[in-house]
């Protein structure tokens, strides 16, 4: 094994107590998917391997999730030392750098992680590299204890820390990266006589020094080493999450007049040229496409929106709704399973589910598509150019041929042809009179004349 080589061990063993959930911390989403998918995406950027994710007896979730990527389980909560010693079968017989995370840590970069890396290469071939911080404020991180020129002696908890010692600035963050031919071996010699009665990994670095190894640290962010350990965090972490995401839009092509009230998904696709109007949510599997007009208070998840459409304000698209090109969404329109092919108009207050509407045609105020008889869902297909009345029922599985108009107010249960028009509607029942006659019976009804007034009882 080359010692350019990189594995990694990701510590996703801590059940989350402060989170107040029975969902594992780890797979609490950011933008949309679960905070340990984030950190391993990163790192399958940097190209690690092995990669192992180190969790509790009984966390099945998360295996299932991080799935092909293997796991082992820390049998015992006996301290991070531990939890690395769990990966002992996987990575044993490794010999490059090993690189350790933390699964509830989320956003540290992979430009970061190639820091660690480089100093790993450092002419006095430091054992152990560390991540530090300089978190503002009052904290209780353990601390750096080490030099201008990045040699470090040791990292102390602030439980054992002295006074002196936790005045240090510069705080430890938990990531580090290890000579892995040294790093069971360094594991192996961690005590637990500490104030917590914990094996800390972070003692490997004292060890390390003893043995006459050098060990170094590299400064990351605040902002990258956001630690996530409750509710509140997590939001904070989300907060950093949608800045990026918008900041990468926008530098992309996407105009944005209000980008902190946009939400976005790790996986949104935006083409060049789109306006997103304030208010505008994006779920999952959302791609839009060049050129594309977006008004405000919008709700997208698993959809496409073609070149040229404008959707909105206050529209819906849910999974599997397609806008083709220059299509018409507009306000108060929800659409589910179903195509606008090119051009369609949609403008308002209509439900269009589990259908097609064709090239050209227009959909009038009101209307839906009674797509779910209590039962199944079935299809309803409007034809190129047709033109559907507002306030009209389509009651599914119905077609509706090219060109057809279908009279406003109308119940439509059989196919309509092609140019046909369809009009279905009661008759117009008028009684000439009848409200003159209703008022003059009502004001000579007993007790008509108190109507209106107040009981001095009341």
């Amino acid at each position: 094994m080359s010692k350019e080589s990189v594995a990694a061990v990701v510590l996703a063993a801590g059940r989350g107590t402060r989170m107040k959930s029975a969902l594992p911390k780890v797979l609490h989403p950011l933008a949309g998917r679960p905070m340990i998918s984030h950190l391993l995406a990163t790192v399958t950027e940097l190209k690690a391997w092995p990669l192992v994710v180190v969790v509790a007896p009984g966390m099945d979730d998360v295996a299932d999730s991080v799935a092909p990527v293997p796991v082992a389980v820390q049998e015992r909560p006996l301290g991070t030392a531990d939890a690395v010693k769990a990966a002992r079968r996987i990575l044993e017989k490794f010999t490059g750098d090993v690189l350790i995370l933390f699964g509830d840590t989320p956003l540290v970069t992979v430009e970061t992680m190639e820091r660690l890396r480089a100093a790993r290469r450092r002419s006095d071939d430091p054992a152990v590299v560390v991540l530090g911080m300089r978190p503002a404020g009052a904290n209780e991180y353990g601390r750096l204890i080490g030099d201008d020129d990045g040699r470090l002696e040791a990292i102390v908890e602030w439980r054992d820390a002295t006074a002196e010692q936790r005045e240090v600035p510069l705080c430890n963050s938990g990531v580090m990266l290890v000579d892995g031919a040294m790093l069971f071996g360094l594991l192996d010699k961690v005590r637990n006589d500490n104030a917590k009665g914990e094996y800390y990994l972070t003692d490997i670095v004292e060890i390390a020094r003893k043995e006459g190894r050098a060990c170094a640290w590299v400064e990351g962010s605040e902002t990258e080493l956001l630690g996530i350990n409750s509710r509140v965090e997590l939001a904070a972490a989300e907060a950093v999450v949608q800045q990026q995401l918008r900041r990468r839009a926008m530098e992309g092509g996407v105009t944005m007049p209000m980008p902190e009230s946009v939400h976005l998904s790790y996986d949104t696709q935006f083409g060049q040229d789109i306006v997103v109007g304030p208010f505008t949510v994006f779920g999952r599997e959302v791609a839009v496409g060049d050129g594309v007009e977006i008004m405000g208070f919008c709700h997208f998840e698993q959809c496409r929106i073609e070149q040229g459409a404008v959707v909105g304000p206050f529209a819906r698209l849910r999974p599997e709704a397609v806008i083709g090109e220059k299509a018409k969404i507009g306000n108060f329109v929800e659409v589910k399973k179903a195509v606008i092919e090119s051009g369609a108009k949609v403008p308002h207050l209509t439900y269009i589910g589990d259908a097609r509407v064709g090239a050209g045609a227009n959909v009038g105020a009101g209307t839906i598509t009674c797509n779910y008889d209590g039962f199944g869902k079935h299809f309803t297909d409007i034809g190129a150019g047709a033109f559907i009345g507002s306030n009209t029922s389509l009651v599914a599985p119905v077609k509706i041929g090219d060109g057809a108009v279908v009279g406003a107010g109308s119940t439509i249960s059989e196919e309509v042809p092609a140019d046909a028009l369809v009009v279905e509607r009661a008759k117009a029942n008028v009684i000439p009179g009848w409200a003159a006659g209703r008022r003059t019976r009502k004001a000579a009804a007993p007790g008509a004349s108190s109507k209106g007034k107040t009981s001095s009882n009341s």
